[in-house]
């Protein structure tokens, strides 16, 4: 990776569904709303009329709570 694109990612703070697909995120945008509606994934932001991101802190905290708690209900 190159140094410009890294310094990029350290400063990044919205995650759009291409960055959550590479994450391993792959669930589909009308499962994510459903899960948002359940506050069970971080609620989007609309940044346009037809765009939407979600912030990276809240997103990569709920996967660290996630990864967390996968052995609590064994």
């Amino acid at each position: 990776m190159k140094q410009g694109n890294s310094n990029i990612e350290q400063t990044r703070v919205l995650y759009t569904r291409e960055h959550l697909y590479r994450l391993g995120v792959t669930q589909s945008a009308s499962t994510l709303l459903r899960l948002e509606a359940k506050n069970r994934w971080p609620k989007r932001i609309r940044i346009s009329d037809h765009s939407v991101a979600w912030l990276k802190s809240e997103v990569d905290s709920h996967i660290a709570e996630l990864a967390a708690s996968r052995g609590d209900k064994e």
